[in-house]
């Protein structure tokens, strides 16, 4: 049993086959897929197959980074009453982003910390896009951090360093994905350090594909590719990264 922890599979990319690629997940075993929002405009989107699939698809309530404009209390004050009304199971995905667009760090940060507060106040998991920007976030959440506040750093790909950082607030996975299987990613590396207990599956589908489709559409059903790498690191079977990385996601997301 595998879990896809975080999934766009309600972008317009998967409107022609997103039946069959369900059905191939539930072939292979990847019996749930997370929903992260990007915007206002996602929003309805995420509800939608959250309820088309329920059961298997579950949504969360959140401003991407990269969608963090002048207007951002809009935005934040359209996505914030879907926390009550959809039932979401995370805040996400929230965070920053500094590869696109530093210009607008000053406002990505008040963004970032509402949310997070937002988490705090609903008792919800965060997931964290961090992109060229784990200082801004670290700055963050040492002054945020308590007991109470868990989740992920989605598409994890810093240093050993970074991940022991994380770790160390307690209540955090760190989500790891296609790149796991790119040949000179290096994360390979830092992932053997980290206990497995520490990890959970994720594609970003429809980006981020992995070996040996990188280039292409990445969709949920690859989840076993990122597994059979995982395999490989920890000498564990594929199945027993299922099971163990499932509990964990469990454990963050209440499913």
């Amino acid at each position: 049993m595998y879990v896809d922890t975080h999934t766009h599979i309600y972008l317009k990319d998967f409107d022609d086959d997103r039946k069959q690629i369900i059905n191939e997940c539930k072939k292979l075993g990847v019996t749930k897929l997370l929903l992260p929002n990007i915007d206002s405009n996602s929003m309805e989107d995420v509800i939608k197959i959250s309820n088309e699939f329920k059961g298997m698809c579950f949504p969360m309530v959140g401003l991407h980074p990269c969608s963090v404009k002048q207007n951002y209390n809009e935005e934040l004050s359209f996505i914030k009453p879907y926390i009550k009304s959809c039932n979401p199971i995370a805040i996400g995905e929230i965070g920053i982003d500094l590869y696109w667009d530093k210009s607008t760090l000053d406002i990505q940060k008040k963004v970032f910390i509402k949310q997070v507060n937002w988490a705090l106040e609903f008792e919800l998991p965060i997931v964290i896009h961090a992109r060229e920007s784990y200082n801004e976030i670290f700055e963050i959440l040492d002054f945020l951090n308590t007991s109470k506040l868990k989740g992920v750093f989605h598409c994890f790909s810093s240093s050993l360093k970074d991940a022991d950082r994380i770790l160390k607030y307690g209540g955090f996975k760190l989500g790891i994905g296609g790149v796991v299987t790119f040949k000179n990613s290096g994360i390979d590396k830092v992932v053997e350090q980290i206990e497995i207990e520490n990890i959970i599956l994720e594609t970003d589908a429809p980006y981020l594909t992995p070996a040996p489709f990188r280039g292409k559409r990445n969709k949920s059903s690859y989840i076993p590719l990122i597994a059979n790498k995982l395999s490989d690191i920890y000498k564990v079977s594929p199945e027993e990264i299922g099971k163990i990385t499932s509990k964990n996601a469990s454990e963050i997301f209440n499913i």
